[in-house]
This record gives C-alpha cells, sequence and structure tokens, in this order.
C-alpha cells in the first residue's frame, strides 16, 4: 500500500461473511445487530471491500471479530481474510481476531498469522469475547503483538450487538470501559493501542487514557461525525490531534456518509489530513509518506 497513491486510510473495517458464505456471528445476533443498526443485509466480501475503497482511493484495514468462546459460533478464518487482502495489498491491510480464551495456543496462531500470512495488527472486542482487557487473558496475544510491533484495536464503548435481545444477548457492557486500557498500556508500554469509537458513555475516560499514555491512540468508527461529543472534537483539535484516526465501521456506517458528515465538523485545516490519512501512515508503519 502507498499511502501517496490514497485519499484517507480508514482503519476500521469488517469483514462479516466468507466466500462460502458463513457469517460471523450466530444468526440471532445478525439479525439484532441489523435491526439495530439499520444496515440491512449488506456484507461484502473481502473483494467487494476491496473494490469498493479501491474506487475511493481510501486504504482500508479490515478484520473479523472471533466470538466462538462466548457464543459457540465458529469463527471465520484469519487466514482466509489475510489472504484474500493479499490480492488487493493496494488498498486492504488484514487485522487478526483471536479469541482471547484460546490463551497459548491463540498465541502461537498469531505467529504464524503474521510469520505466514502477512497479518498486520489484532483486533479484539472485550464485551462481545467476554474478557476485560485488563484480566490477564489476551496477555499472550499481546505479548506477541509487542514484540513484531502489531497495533493491538480494542472496541470501546457500548455496542448495538446483543441490543434488545433478552438480558442484551448477554453481553456486558462494562468490559469495554476505556479505563480498562490504562492498565495493558503500563502493562505494555511499547504496544501500539488503538481505542475503536467514541466511547459512550466513557469519553472521558477513554480522553485521559489517550492523552496520559503515548502508546494509546482514539479511532473515530462507528459513530457519524455529527454526533461526536464536543470534548471529543476539542480533543481531536488540540491535545490528541496526533493520535485520532479516522474510521468508519463499514458496512454497518460508509465511509461516503463518514467523510461527508466529517467535511461539516468543526475542524482545523491543519488537522485533517492527519485523522484522514497521516496518523495511521504512523501507526500502521506504512511506506511512502514521512510525517
Amino acid at each position: 500500500m502507498d499511502p501517496n497513491h490514497l485519499e484517507a486510510i480508514d482503519v476500521h473495517v469488517h469483514v462479516e461473511i466468507d466466500c462460502h458464505g458463513h457469517l460471523s456471528m450466530p444468526d440471532d445476533f445478525v439479525e439484532a445487530s441489523s435491526a439495530y443498526f439499520k444496515a440491512g443485509e449488506q456484507r461484502p466480501t473481502v473483494d467487494q471491500i476491496a473494490e469498493y475503497y479501491r474506487e475511493r482511493r481510501i486504504g482500508a484495514v479490515l478484520f473479523t471479530v472471533d466470538i466462538e468462546a462466548f457464543s459457540g459460533h465458529p469463527a471465520l478464518s484469519n487466514e482466509e481474510i489475510a489472504e484474500a487482502a493479499a490480492k488487493h495489498s493496494d488498498v486492504l491491510i488484514p487485522f487478526a481476531s483471536i479469541d482471547p480464551h484460546k490463551g497459548k495456543a491463540g498465541a502461537r496462531q498469531l505467529r504464524r498469522l503474521v510469520e505466514h500470512h502477512g497479518v498486520r495488527g489484532l483486533k479484539f472486542h472485550p464485551s462481545i469475547q467476554n474478557f476485560a482487557p485488563n484480566d490477564g487473558s489476551a496477555y499472550p496475544l499481546l505479548e506477541v503483538a509487542q514484540e513484531y510491533g502489531l497495533p493491538a484495536l480494542f472496541h470501546t464503548g457500548q455496542t448495538g450487538i446483543g441490543a434488545n435481545m433478552p438480558g442484551g444477548g448477554g453481553v456486558r457492557l462494562a468490559l469495554s470501559n476505556p479505563i480498562l486500557l490504562d492498565e495493558v498500556a503500563i502493562a505494555f508500554p511499547d504496544l501500539t493501542i488503538i481505542m475503536a469509537h467514541p466511547s459512550f458513555p466513557w469519553q472521558d475516560e477513554a480522553l485521559a487514557v489517550a492523552t496520559h499514555k503515548p502508546n494509546v491512540y482514539i479511532d473515530l468508527s462507528g459513530w457519524s461525525p455529527k454526533y461526536f461529543p464536543p470534548q471529543l472534537v476539542r480533543y481531536a483539535n488540540t491535545l490528541l490531534q496526533d493520535k485520532v484516526l479516522f474510521g468508519s465501521d463499514y458496512p454497518l456506517i460508509a465511509p461516503d456518509r463518514w467523510l461527508s458528515d466529517f467535511e461539516k465538523l468543526d475542524i482545523k485545516p491543519q488537522v485533517r489530513p492527519k485523522i484522514l490519512k497521516d496518523n495511521a501512515v504512523r501507526v500502521l508503519k506504512l511506506q511512502g509518506v514521512d510525517k
């Protein structure tokens, strides 16, 4: 991927279906999530994602979420996603998702994915993987990520997954409080940590951690920019202008909509290119731009 050929880099894109038609979540979770996000049945394959982003001259970080231990639902193959992304390396960067409950076996799998399949990062969703970021269960994976210089992206804040299901589908929102990542940032000071989404209802906690810990960043996915909390916009314009990243949450939110609303946001002209591309270039260690 040459960032000089791209207008932006989207660091948050979901793969929800594989080439065999298998979905990333059980049917009842899929139905509830689609109703909550009003996203319909749009579930593009990796090839379709690549075509979509190439047309827009946007790079994309893509991943699935492995929730096998929590749900019993077989995870999509990280290997297949990485191999499909490799065919479109001009616009796609694959991250892995490995359930933290897989322990040392998961850590060995991550090594194989890095060394043989070109995986460039790691994705976690504490609420639907049913672990706390600071409880130690993900540490074998994070040790490998830190060793190889891979970013670790954690969902933070409320999730629409499980919304309106009985008991919320058993999804525990408190596991995605961004303050839990403060301890992770201490335990892994050389690990790049990305907190995904405006972290409702814990936005101030996310801002505090990102401001205090030099290895912690924030992506802006999952919300239209017109709904961003004012303190998030203020920090993005000032103290965190080098630590905030464009993310859409595609296919739940289309980058076209996100970028259109971002144009209307009160962001300083010199900060916009940092959020849209330059910060991601540095975090992802891409070649071609010296920032």
